[in-house]
Parts: C-alpha cells; structure tokens; sequence
C-alpha cells in the first residue's frame, strides 16, 4: 500500500535556526520498497571495505581517500580523546554535500533536522530572518513579519558581513547561522551593508520565540468602496484552512476588491500555492514542475473558483520567493490579477527531505518549477506591473505606498466598472 510523502521545495538553508520556517513541497505517493530502496542506496551505496560508489557504474568514485584521512587522525592526531567522531562524520558529509556547490542542497543533523520540522507549525526560536547565499555572500531575504530581526531594522537584501565584530567572508552559511543563533533573550550584533547606506550599518537583535502566523485580514472600509486584505505570511500546514474561512468572510461582505498580500512570504508547501490560486481561477494551469527524470508533472486549478473575476492585487517585495512567487506568477500569466510591489527574490528551485539514521537528514534539490507561460523564476523574479517600493523610512513611518497604491488601483478599478455599467444601462 503506498504511503504518502512530502517533496519540501526550500528557499534556504538554515530555516532551522533563525526561526525561518519557510518551506515550500508538494505531495507525491512513493511505495514504501521504493522509499527504502532510495534511502539506502543514499546510505549503503558502497561495496564492504572497498571504498567504491556502484550506485552508478558510469560513475563510479573510490572515496578511499576519506577513509584513509579518518584512520591517519584516529592513528596520528596528537591528543586522540579529543577526537569526536560523531562531528567529524557530520562536518565530511557536510563538506560533501557544500561542495556541490547547491545553496538550497544541504545536510542537517539531528538538531537541526527537528528544528526545521518544528518551523513547519510556525513555532521557532531566533532572530527570525530568512537568510540565503548569493555569488557567495550572506544575503538577507527577508525577516518574519513582527519578528525581532525586523523591530531591529534588518531588510531584504542586507548583505551579513559580520557577527557580533567578527567578519564572516569566506564561511558557509551554516557557518554564520551557528554564529547568529542563540538562547532566547540573549543578543546578537550584526554587520551589515545595504546599497542605501555608504557605511555599514550594526544592528543588535535580541533572540525570541518566533511565532509566525499564517495569515491575517482586514476589511477596509472606505467612501469609496470596500476591500478585503488577505495577507499571507507562509504556506504551511494551517494555512489554507485559514485562508478559506477569510476569503468566505469577505464573499458575505461583498467587497470591491481584494488585495492578497504577499510580501515578505518567503515559501510554504506547493499544493497551499496551488489551492489559493484556485480561488481566483476558473482554470489552467498554476506551476510545472520539472524533474531530472519523466514527464514535468503539472499542477492546474481546482476549477471551484470563489472570486473568479472580482478585481483583484497582489503585493509583492524582495522577500516574497518560492510558493509567492508560484502564486503571483500563476495570477500574472493568467492576467487575473495586477503585481504592485518589487521585484521578488527568485527562487525556482525544488527540494526533497531524505531522513538519515540517527535523526539528520539530506535536503537535495531534484527540480525546478515553471510559470503557467513557461517563466523560470529562479532567473528573473516576479516583475510587478506596477513597481513601487517601500523605504526603510516608509516603514519607520508607518507608511504604507505599496498598499496605499493597490488600494487607489482597485477603488479606480470599481468606478471605471461602475461608470461603465450605469451608460450600458443609459443606452438600453
């Protein structure tokens, strides 16, 4: 009988620790012979005592140099109790893994494998930033919503160059996520250089429990009209369902608009990006998925739409990436709704989660997904048809142009719809 299982499509590496939580997969159905057969030729994929891979004949590797290295330290190193064996074998099985040169492929060990299945519930502890790696550089995509890494002041795009004094050129992200993670009410201090700024900038955050909420709404009520925002902070386990009770609300309140609110949303499952799309569309498709092997699998509208044509703006920033940007792109392609914001982060990439003995795990990239019109936005983005941005100065303010802008779009919107109905009527 086939069990289910769950390709996580992530958007960086350390989700784990910082309180990031952002992951992004989608449901597939594997035997459970075919999912041990996998794992064990990821763990036991080499001849007894011969060093050599035969997974793959054409490729065959001898890794005798590694455990000729393993027996000179056990045999030579000077003081061998300080030895330990167990961070040994994760820092070569992390080298090897780094080395493949994947920001998005990386091996977890056990602490951090529990904590990456802990952010999925929205419930971390950290900064709560999500950081990637780009040309080699520690880059901030966004930080949490509410958390502290973003009352600090920490925006998308920072680049992290140094912790609490010390620089972090040439260290992996690993690296500088053990640097940055900590005891709750403990503090960091982060350098960090943006382009607005010709100095570096220190900011000190102090560690929390990070909460992330799934989504959150408003109605806003103005002399102009009604529009209901739904923003959506991830797409995790409860999020659709949270979703769903929203957007029927607003269904009662009969809105003139709806703004989705999708900025600073860093990922989640794809099947969640899938399901909220098809409450705007009546059909097509949302994403493709493309593997190393077989057909690219599809994933198209449920057909039960909820708002199939009501005027509809999505927002978009720096830190929306991953299952956001399949959501904003699918609407884009289909021209069903309007992209006010910046450009989004870029993330088109998928991974899976393969557990390994003792807890850890390998998260390894395996596909890539397309927009509805065949974009690949792991190379260019969401470009938004209205592009506004949103200034540290703007948010110190507590103002708000982009959704200022979205809401003038939509009250527009709905008197060119009524000025035209009323002469429709006029000329019968």
């Amino acid at each position: 009988m086939p069990r289910p299982y769950r390709i996580i499509v992530l958007f960086l590496l350390p989700a784990l620790t910082l309180a990031l939580g952002w992951q992004l997969g989608m449901r597939f159905e594997r035997t459970a012979l075919e999912a041990s057969r996998r794992q064990l030729d990821v763990l036991y994929g080499l001849q007894s005592g011969s060093g050599t891979v035969v997974n793959d004949p054409q490729k065959e590797v001898n890794i005798g140099l590694l455990w000729s290295v393993w027996r000179l330290l056990l045999a030579e190193y000077i003081t061998p109790n300080d030895l330990q064996t167990t961070p040994m074998l994760y820092g070569a099985v992390r080298g090897m893994v780094n080395a493949v040169g994947d920001p998005y492929t990386s091996f977890m060990t056990p602490n951090e494998n529990k904590d990456f299945h802990a952010g999925l519930s929205g419930d971390l502890q950290g900064i709560g930033a999500e950081l990637s790696v780009r040309k080699g550089k520690i880059i901030v995509v966004s930080p949490i919503k509410g958390s502290p890494a973003e009352k600090a002041g920490l925006l998308p795009e920072d680049e992290i160059t140094g912790v609490n004094g010390t620089a972090v050129e040439g260290q992996t992200l690993q690296d500088v996520v053990e640097k940055i993670r900590g005891k709750k009410g403990t503090s960091v201090t982060l350098t960090i250089t943006r382009a607005s700024s010709a100095e570096p900038v220190e900011l000190t955050v102090v560690r929390a429990d990070i909460h992330v909420p799934s989504t959150e709404s408003e109605i806003k009520q103005t002399p102009q009209g009604t529009v209901g925002v739904l923003t959506v902070n991830q797409f995790g386990g409860d999020t659709l369902a949270e979703a769903d009770k929203v957007l029927k609300d607003f269904a009662k309140k009969n809105p003139d608009g709806i703004i989705l609110d999708l900025r600073f949303n860093g990922g989640g499952y794809l099947d969640g990006a899938v399901d909220l799309s098809s409450y705007f569309l009546k059909e097509g498709k949302v994403v493709t998925v493309e593997g190393r092997d077989g057909p690219p699998q599809v994933h198209s509208v449920s057909g039960h739409p909820l708002f199939p044509a009501l005027p509809l703006v999505v927002l978009v920033n720096q830190g929306t990436a991953s299952a956001s940007e399949i959501v904003a792109g699918a609407l884009q392609d289909h021209e069903r709704a309007t992209i006010i914001g910046m450009k989004t982060f870029g993330k088109g990439t998928v991974q899976e989660v393969l557990d390994l003995p003792g807890g850890s795990s390998l998260r390894v990239t395996i596909a890539h997904w397309l927009t509805p019109d065949g974009r690949n936005l792991g190379k260019e983005g969401v470009i938004p048809d209205i592009k506004i941005d949103r200034t540290p100065e703007d948010m110190d303010a507590k103002k708000d142009p982009q959704m200022d802008a979205a809401m003038t779009w939509l009250l527009e919107k709905k008197d060119v719809t009524e000025g035209a109905s009323s002469s429709a009527q006029s000329s019968r």
